[in-house]
């Protein structure tokens, strides 16, 4: 029973990443939309029509970021929440428009709810999942960003067979969004809580109820007690050494290592240039000698080609083969994927294509996402949820998705237009050339294999379990006073246990910090 309502709580979350990949895709139809143009007296070459995708980027910066302070002081179930009634203003305001500022600005709120979702889903599924099956849990957001961009896909297709002179052309697209907002704003309210959120907010009795509620199967009570030891003492020995603030981020230096890893995996993905191909396909299948109603049918079938990936690796894969693994074979094939496309971009005639180059063309684009579902495309979401610690999860996770993702998304979304007309193939280069000089490395010598492993355990992958002390400035570093520890001082090197007072006034030992060791699979012995 544990594991059915575990799974359908992720499924349902995930609605949070369906409309991440709705949103993000819906545009495409309707730009290309000839009551659009006419009814907003503009050109799809326009400038406006570049601030509209521009202005749904910087909306998503500022969402992850505000995630992190929203995902702290009112949790995850109401920042989900949030994202989704944002959301629907967005969805409200452009389906209802009049004039272009209201499109800006509804592209604006979607783009800040998208922002808020995509980090706080991720965070809220690793935080109920079952270390076992975490992989799966998290990883169904990439699977419902996949199916996101397909109904959207689908549905701009069809409302594109309306006459040019209906604006159900490109008001149904956006009007549709309203639907899944309202699912996920009325529904995410029965579901319980993260267990971690209610620990660090000292509601325990109800942390360990949703625990049984998520991970009992009728034989695993020593296992739920165990679990539920586990978060509460990391919990304790976290708070023992934190301050308020973003700055702690930074300046503990295990904490400050874990982040860097979350930001790294969402910039690695992005420079795999996988948005790259999924926002300007269609000019590169162009390029290819494929238009008219052929390039938006490969179109259509190469958004498919993802999530359908990518559920076979998340179903099969990723809880077997774990995180690194992956990653490395991903940016090896990837990068052959695009020399290959390179190669026969270069040989094309664009005066009189050659049918077999067009069908190479077309084959290696298609074994760029495919190869991309099968590594980078769930495994981003994964580990960057898994590596942060308790105390900067919401934090770490709103500045890794912020930056990493949205930032440098916005980046490649403003160059590459311009880069794909001066260099045509030569572009595709760029790409590879970080991937063999910088991604493969860093995986290579520094990510760390978290495969099954609890998240208070991924502690130990990285230091000992109270991760690190703070330098004796670091109240000049933040610019706050620090903390005194709940024994001792909360510099002093190494792990503190965590004390209570007795009634007598004297303190005694509640939960020791242990030292660094093996970290456990659910199902080993203690």
């Amino acid at each position: 029973m544990g594991k059915v309502f575990m799974i359908s709580l992720a499924v349902f979350a995930s609605t949070g990443s369906f409309l991440f990949g709705y949103d993000a895709g819906v545009m495409t139809d309707v730009i290309a939309s000839k009551n659009f143009l006419a009814f907003f007296h503009t050109t799809s070459s326009s400038d406006i029509i570049g601030a509209i995708n521009s202005t749904f980027n910087g909306g998503a910066v500022f969402g992850a970021l505000q995630g992190g302070l929203t995902m702290d002081r009112f949790g995850r179930k109401l920042t989900i929440l949030m994202g989704a009634l944002i959301c629907l203003i967005g969805a409200i305001l452009q389906c209802t428009a009049q004039n272009l500022g209201m499109i800006l600005v509804g592209r604006i709120f979607t783009g800040w709810a998208v922002g808020l979702l995509s980090m706080a889903v991720p965070v809220y599924n690793s935080e109920c999942a079952d270390p076992k099956i975490r992989g799966f849990i998290v990883g169904l957001s990439q699977q419902m960003i996949g199916v996101g961009f397909i109904v959207s896909t689908w549905v701009g297709y069809g409302s594109g067979t309306a006459s040019a002179s209906s604006s159900i052309q490109w008001r149904l697209p956006l009007a549709f969004q309203v639907l899944p907002c309202s699912i996920l704003a009325l529904g995410i309210m029965f579901f319980p809580e993260s267990p971690r959120h209610l620990m660090e907010t000292d509601r325990e009795d109800e942390a360990l109820k949703v625990l049984r509620k998520l991970h009992y199967n009728g034989s695993n009570e020593e296992y739920i007690q165990r679990e539920y030891h586990d978060i509460k003492t990391t919990i304790a020995a976290e708070k023992a050494i934190t301050v308020p603030g973003w700055g702690i981020m930074f300046t503990v230096p295990q904490w400050r290592t874990r982040l860097m890893h979350g930001v790294a995996v969402q910039v690695f993905t992005q420079f795999t240039g996988i948005n790259v191909i999924g926002y300007y396909q269609t000019s590169m299948y162009k390029a290819l000698g494929i238009v008219g109603d052929r390039n938006l049918l490969v179109a259509g079938i190469y958004n498919c080609m993802g999530p359908l990936a990518n559920l076979i690796f998340i179903v099969f894969m990723i809880d077997r083969v774990g995180r690194r693994k992956p990653l490395l074979w991903g940016t090896i094939g990837i990068t052959i994927a695009l020399i290959c496309e390179a190669v026969v971009n270069s040989q094309i005639d664009k005066e009189n294509p050659q049918s077999s180059l067009s069908i190479a063309g077309v084959f290696f684009l298609f074994c760029v996402t495919v190869i991309f579902s099968f590594s980078w495309g769930p495994i981003s979401w994964v580990y960057m949820a898994e590596v942060m610690p308790m105390q900067i999860r919401a934090r770490g996770n709103a500045f890794a998705t912020g930056i990493g993702n949205w930032l440098v998304s916005t980046f490649w979304a403003q160059v590459s237009p311009t880069a794909l007309a001066a260099l045509t193939w030569k572009f595709y280069f760029l790409f590879m050339a970080w991937n063999i000089v910088v991604t493969f490395p860093i995986v290579f010598f520094f990510f760390k294999e978290t495969k099954q492993v609890s998240l208070e355990d991924i502690d130990l992958l990285f230091g000992e379990r109270a991760l690190g002390t703070l330098p004796d400035d670091l109240h000049k570093e933040t610019g706050v006073e620090h903390t005194e520890g709940v024994h001792g001082d909360a510099n002093e090197i190494g792990p503190s246990p965590v004390v209570a007072e007795t009634e007598g006034g004297s303190e005694k030992p509640m939960v020791e910090s242990p030292k660094a060791e093996k970290p456990r699979v659910e199902g080993e012995a203690v």
